[in-house]
């Protein structure tokens, strides 16, 4: 037999093998491959201005609500006895209408036909139950 012959290896998980030996040197990396052909030259600009990004997403929701709150508003101002509901949402048909025609303006929503839609149906959503009610005080003022 010879003399060299090696032991059984020992592995990490070996109860025999010393816990407190230093650890074994960190293998040595490959060689650096060559850089690619063409490596060195910048990327092609985009081929308009702001195509590498994501497109803006459109928020049209305060138009949208401006026309919901403005239609509500208006059938309510109709209907004498909900003057208090027409009240309420014209008011916030306005609001919302004017928000909605800023973001139109700035280009984050596309709906400004609904916006403003919404905004002229708050307005007369509120104005017709200013007009019930001048009447009704009216026709009391000639009956007393």
């Amino acid at each position: 037999m010879s003399s060299n012959t090696p032991g059984p290896q020992q592995g990490p998980y070996d109860p025999q093998a010393n816990p407190y030996a230093a650890p074994p040197p960190p293998a040595q990396p490959p060689a650096q491959q060559p850089p690619y052909p063409g490596a060195g030259y910048p990327a092609a600009p985009p081929l308009y201005p702001g195509a590498a990004g994501m497109p803006m997403q459109l928020s049209n929701g305060m138009g949208t609500a401006a026309l919901v709150c403005g239609i509500v508003g208006l059938v309510c101002g109709i209907t004498y006895f909900l003057w208090v509901f027409a009240v309420i949402l014209g008011i916030l048909a306005i609001i919302f209408g004017a928000i909605g025609k800023g973001k139109v303006g700035r280009g984050e929503a596309n709906n400004g036909g609904s916006a403003t839609a919404g905004l002229v149906c708050g307005i007369i959503g509120m104005v017709l139950p200013a007009i019930y009610l001048a009447a009704l005080d009216a026709a009391i003022d000639s009956v007393f």
